[in-house]
């Protein structure tokens, strides 16, 4: 009976991630085909990858840049579409972009003097502008969740990792249990 457990539990450590990300692409997919209602199954997909493309190669052209540049400066000054716009360009730019975000994994003593410490990326190492003259930006991502915390430490109380920060960010991201 212990065996049949085990393979029973082996087989749903295999099968629920599996599973999970193919449903979740599944789901994806149908969603993007379906706002183009064609009669061939994934071509809305490929038309909105092609599209995608395409707006990234017109976007990053040198003579249409000006464009860019009038979009972006337009949605900026807009008072509500600012707050949503800038939010997610910076999240996006985060990940994808020249200025990637995350790439600075560090360790934060939370209590001085504890042996209480959290991993998280600096994403700011001056917050003059705050008058926070020797303090830092910290993001605290949470583990099986797209949210996290952002604190503000003092510059001692902050230790750099010596790791790539994509595996830092799966290592937390899956609560500890990734790891290479």
């Amino acid at each position: 009976m212990k065996r049949l457990t085990r393979y029973f539990l082996e087989g749903l450590l295999f099968l629920v991630p599996v599973v999970a990300t193919v449903y979740v692409l599944y789901i994806v997919f149908i969603k993007i085909d379906s706002l183009f209602r064609f009669e061939v199954p994934g071509l809305g997909f490929a038309v909105t990858v092609l599209t995608v493309t395409v707006v990234g190669f017109i976007a990053s052209n040198f003579i249409t840049r000006g464009l860019v540049r009038v979009v972006d400066r337009t949605f900026v000054r807009l008072p509500l579409v600012k707050m949503i716009y800038t939010s997610i360009k910076d999240l996006i730019g985060a990940f994808v972009g020249d200025k990637k975000g995350f790439n600075k994994p560090v360790l934060v003593t939370l209590v001085p003097g504890s042996n209480i410490r959290v991993i998280g990326f600096m994403t700011r190492e001056d917050l003059d502008n705050l008058g926070l003259t020797d303090s830092v930006a910290v993001y605290l991502p949470q583990s099986y969740n797209f949210a996290g915390n952002l604190i503000i430490v003092p510059r001692e109380q902050v230790r750099p990792l010596e790791a790539l920060g994509g595996e830092v960010m799966a290592f937390i991201v899956s609560g500890g249990v990734s790891a290479k």
